[in-house]
């Protein structure tokens, strides 16, 4: 039967069979009124947002669903200003800085403090530790000056020093570290000998290497600046090493018989120089003695003098027998000429009793033809003086 069909009750005003919204309020077979769906909606949003939840008023429903419009509206300018706020408000650390970026294109840097910016997605505001130490390792076998090879580990400290260099300036900043830490090192062992990089030559390579990777990161604008590089003890290839350890060997004795020399040296020398100043001193004490006594010579000589200008004849006479006395006085047995021919008068001086001296003989001592013999050898004395005067006049 149709739902329009004569014969239905009339009083009726929703046929069961309306497709419309006929049949039954509490049943499922109608679709449902979107109109009563919306104001539902409106109802629980006012709800939500202190609006009266009501039911249908006189003008038809319009001044509830006003009030949940402008409510939801607030709502949402407060959510929009707590956004604002939350992302406009930057605190930024000491060891940091902020980097600002409007539209995905750098701006600017923030720096320790608080700084408010514009919110997401205008600005982006990302922090950067420029006091964090990094660390890089690098470890290669190169070729020496002399033709070696030798095995180098070195680490590389650095830290960030420009954040807008290190962040865009250059593509990869860590790899162009490590690849100009390679470049530097292999220039500074290039240019070294094997033994140098083995003995004492470490301290020195790692602080030019330091510096020529610093100069090289400058002019890239890297922004990163190198506080330390570390290497460690180079080492031949493992091929090599035995040998390498040989002369390693040699090198040490060879300093040990340095060591040693030195230390002979050392003790040598100061003897030496103490000797060279013992004798210094001796020659000057011998030519000041020599000196004096030449000096002394010289004045008894000028005394001398003065004395055979006034009186020549005693003067010779008191230097012969002085002469006489002195050689005479060295002698154990005296021989005296008599003058007689055959006759020779002996003198045994120095053949008294031990211990003491032999008693002169004195003319009153001596037997009278010894007393004259003593007379007439006084006399030849006198007369061969006398003969050397008259031929040195």
């Amino acid at each position: 039967m149709a739902w329009n069909e004569p014969g239905k009750d009339d009083k009726d005003p929703k046929d069961q069979n309306d497709p419309w919204g006929g049949g039954g309020h509490g049943g499922d077979d109608g679709p449902p009124d979107l109109d009563e769906v919306v104001k539902n909606l409106q109802a629980k949003l006012a709800g939500i947002f202190g609006g009266k939840k009501s039911g249908r008023s006189s003008d038809g429903g319009k001044g509830s669903g006003n009030m949940g419009n402008a409510g939801f509206l607030g709502m949402l300018g407060i959510l929009a200003l707590i956004y604002a706020a939350f992302n406009s408000i930057y605190i930024i650390d000491e060891p940091e800085r902020g980097v600002v970026l409007r539209f995905g294109k750098y701006e600017t840097t923030l720096n320790p403090g608080l700084n408010i910016r514009f919110p997401k997605p205008i600005e982006e505001v990302y922090k950067v530790n420029i006091n964090q130490i990094r660390s890089k390792k690098h470890h290669a076998i190169m070729l020496t000056n002399d033709e070696n090879i030798v095995d180098i580990e070195l680490a590389v400290q650095y830290k960030i020093k420009n954040v807008k260099n290190y962040l865009f300036d250059v593509k990869g900043p860590d790899m162009t570290l490590l690849q100009t830490t390679e470049s530097s090192i292999r220039n500074i062992i290039g240019h070294s000998n094997m033994d140098y990089i083995l003995t004492k030559g470490r301290g020195a390579i790692a602080a030019n290497t330091q510096k020529l990777i610093q100069k090289t990161l400058d002019q890239y604008k890297t922004g990163i600046l190198v506080t330390s590089v570390n290497m460690l003890p180079a080492k031949p290839p493992e091929e090599v090493k035995d040998a390498f350890d040989d002369v390693k060997k040699a090198s040490e004795d060879k300093q040990t018989l340095i060591n040693k020399a030195h230390a002979y040296e050392n003790e040598i020398i100061p003897k030496s120089r103490g000797k060279a100043a013992r004798l210094t001193e001796d020659a000057l004490a011998y030519k000041a003695r020599i000196v004096a006594r030449s000096e002394g010579q010289a004045s008894r000589f000028e005394q001398l003098l003065k004395e055979y200008k006034k009186a020549p004849e005693v003067t010779r006479e008191r230097l012969y027998l002085e002469s006489v006395e002195s050689v005479l006085a060295r002698n154990r047995k005296i021989f005296l000429d008599t003058g007689d021919g055959d006759k020779i008068l002996y003198l045994p001086i120095g053949q008294g009793s031990a211990g003491q001296a032999p008693k002169p003989l004195l003319p009153s001592t001596l037997p009278s033809q010894s007393r004259s013999s003593s007379k007439s050898v006084d006399q030849g004395m006198r007369d061969r003086a006398d003969s050397r005067t008259r031929s040195t006049r």
